[in-house]
């Protein structure tokens, strides 16, 4: 038990030392800070701006962003027709066959019944 006394008291101690050092560094960090937002011409409002914080990502690599190319992507893309159905449920439900499986049609599989026979035949 000794030992984790002498473990938190030198937490303690040395809690207070980090917090004397930033103390102390703090005020020249600021002006090393404000230093450089004069040298760059940046204002309180720019670090404000999410927007500015992406155009300079953008700037500084002389490239797009990553998620701004996506957008843009998704921006140009045409809206696809809608498909077809390929299966149909009991109840008038369908199915493109795209993405999951419904609920519908997973419970009918767990029940025994094929996939296959809900399909939606060519006319």
């Amino acid at each position: 038990m000794s030992n984790l006394i002498e473990i938190q008291s030198q937490i303690e101690k040395l809690q207070k030392q980090a917090n004397e050092i930033k103390a102390k560094d703090f005020s020249a960090t600021v002006k090393d800070i404000l230093g450089k937002m004069q040298a760059f011409g940046i204002t309180v409002k720019d670090l404000q701006s999410p927007k500015a914080a992406k155009s300079a990502k953008g700037a500084k690599s002389g490239r797009v962003a990553k998620g701004a190319a996506v957008k843009a992507a998704r921006a140009v893309r045409k809206p696809s027709a809608p498909v077809a159905p390929k299966f149909r449920g009991p109840n008038g439900e369908t199915w493109s066959g795209r993405g999951l499986m419904p609920k519908w049609l997973t419970s009918l599989v767990a029940q025994g019944q094929s996939k296959d026979s809900f399909a939606v035949k060519p006319e």
